[in-house]
């Protein structure tokens, strides 16, 4: 196998009377910093001795004395590599100080740290395994990768792969422009939309861009954790609205005006988040006029658009009247898969440029060829098809589980049908105690707990069914009736 770069050493500026001992030391200072890691191959000592200009003979011996240390280990007709388990070493007063200086950062705060070490430890229950989450399985992967290459000819021959607009490729803007004219009735120049990596970077960036000193930044009463982790990380103080089975509740919400000042207001209107429940348009219009008369931010996060299967989705917030306060959020990740990473904010144009210029410090521009194929993707239908074969895939696997649930426990637990989305949000109050309920970690099973239900009995679940086929619902569900001690 070709190695994929030749490893380089400089001894000039090293310690050491003669030039074995400088190589010597380098090749343990290197180690120790973690240049050179455990198992890495060192490069022969000819090619090493061509490299620096010296005798192979200094070379040999120089590995020979580090082999002796410990630091390296020579293997037969294979080379010479760091060793795996590298000999003790004390750390300097001089380095401890270093080590505490590095600690004394800001505190992350205990819900983002926590939802980083579940990233990190790579648990099945980690929230977000499977929340509703498409099924990456049908990624029309064979028309994507000819839109990629497509896309890469052109920017090769274009001369446009280098730095471009922190707004996002101006073909991936306008190819968003027309689908929010003709399928969500927003009517918004080009320069009032942006790219991003996906809705949750759209959340950290409005959360940036708002002002803490302004006021507090209201959720609903169950909310999505990154969201809340986003807000609180860049200072603001996170007060909790209640909800019900139309969404918001707008009489809590004017409550929380009258005691406190309002920045802004984070919210899953079209599928509440966790719940499922559509805001209704008299509650949506109502919290439009106590945005304007109150004069705070609408954080609309319109992650999963596309998949309404009851009847026309209602309009996004965005689209009504006195929507001048509303950043959209969207996400095309929800269309094909999570790991491609694209989405967008809507906004007024000076909002849209503040969070360009918090993109152009964090991210400096997306990725080009990814948005020149997907604008592609978007303006020749594809994308278009896609939605609807999927949507179509995605309210069967509604009903399959509706079906599995009835089947298995009855009339022990209740739900109302969801009438979009990828999951399905579950009272199990009649199977649980406070002995079960520890016991669901599962990753298409959250528990209430996860979504901010603070000082109550967690007695709903929210079950993604969206990445499933009909075989792992049932098989998921059955393993809910065991986890719940139901044979």
């Amino acid at each position: 196998m070709l190695r994929p770069w030749q490893t380089k050493l400089w001894l000039k500026d090293c310690d050491g009377e003669s030039i074995h001992a400088k190589l010597v030391n380098r090749l343990t200072a290197d180690i120790q910093k973690g240049r050179l890691t455990p198992g890495m191959m060192i490069p022969g000592s000819r090619s090493m001795a061509q490299q620096l200009g010296i005798n192979r003979k200094t070379v040999q011996s120089a590995y020979e004395e580090l082999e002796a240390q410990g630091w390296l280990v020579s293997q037969a007709r294979r080379g010479t590599f760091v060793s795996d388990v590298l000999p003790e070493q004390e750390i300097s007063i001089e380095n401890l100080r270093l080590l505490d200086i590095a600690r004394e950062t800001r505190s992350a705060g205990g819900l983002l740290s926590e939802l980083y070490q579940d990233v990190l430890s790579g648990v099945e229950a980690v929230f977000g395994a499977n929340d509703g989450i498409p099924d990456v399985r049908l990624i029309p992967y064979e028309v994507l990768s000819r839109a990629y290459r497509r896309a890469l000819i052109q920017s090769v021959r274009q001369r446009s792969l280098g730095y471009g607009d922190p707004r996002g490729t101006k073909e991936l803007r306008l190819a968003i422009q027309r689908m929010l004219k003709m399928e969500r009735f927003v009517h918004v120049e080009l320069e009032q939309i942006c790219t991003v990596r996906g809705s949750q970077m759209g959340i950290f960036i409005a959360s940036r861009v708002l002002d803490p000193k302004k006021g507090v930044i209201v959720l609903e009463e169950l909310s999505y954790p990154p969201a809340q982790a986003s807000f609180e990380s860049c200072g603001f103080e996170v007060v909790r609205c209640r909800i019900d089975e139309h969404g918001l509740d707008i009489e809590d919400l004017q409550r929380i005006l009258a005691e406190h000042q309002v920045a802004g207001l984070y919210t899953t209107p079209h599928h509440q988040y966790p719940t499922t429940v559509c805001m209704s348009m008299e509650r949506r219009l109502k919290l439009l006029s106590l945005s304007r008369s109150h004069r705070f931010s609408i954080v609309e996060d319109d992650y999963d658009h596309e998949f309404h299967y009851e009847s026309r989705p209602i309009p996004p917030l965005a689209s009504l009247p006195e929507s001048e306060n509303v950043i959209h959020i969207g996400s095309l990740s929800k269309v094909f898969a999570p790991g491609l990473r694209l989405g967008y904010m809507v906004a007024d144009q000076h909002f849209i440029d503040r969070a360009a210029q918090e993109i152009l410090l964090i991210d400096r521009q997306g990725n080009s060829v990814t948005e020149l194929a997907l604008a592609e993707l978007m303006d020749s239908g594809e994308v278009k098809k896609h939605i609807r074969k999927t949507r179509k895939l995605y309210q069967s696997r509604r009903d399959f589980s509706i079906q599995e649930f009835l089947r298995v426990f009855g009339e022990d637990v209740s739900f109302s049908v969801p009438a979009g989305g990828m999951a399905i949000w579950v009272n199990i109050e009649n199977l649980i105690d406070e002995r079960n309920i520890e016991k669901l970690k599962h990753s298409d099973f959250h528990t209430e707990t996860l979504f901010g239900k603070e000082g109550e009995k967690s007695n709903h679940i929210r079950f993604g069914f969206g990445a499933l086929t009909e075989q792992e619902i049932s098989s998921s569900i059955k393993q809910l009736s065991i986890l719940l001690h139901r044979n």
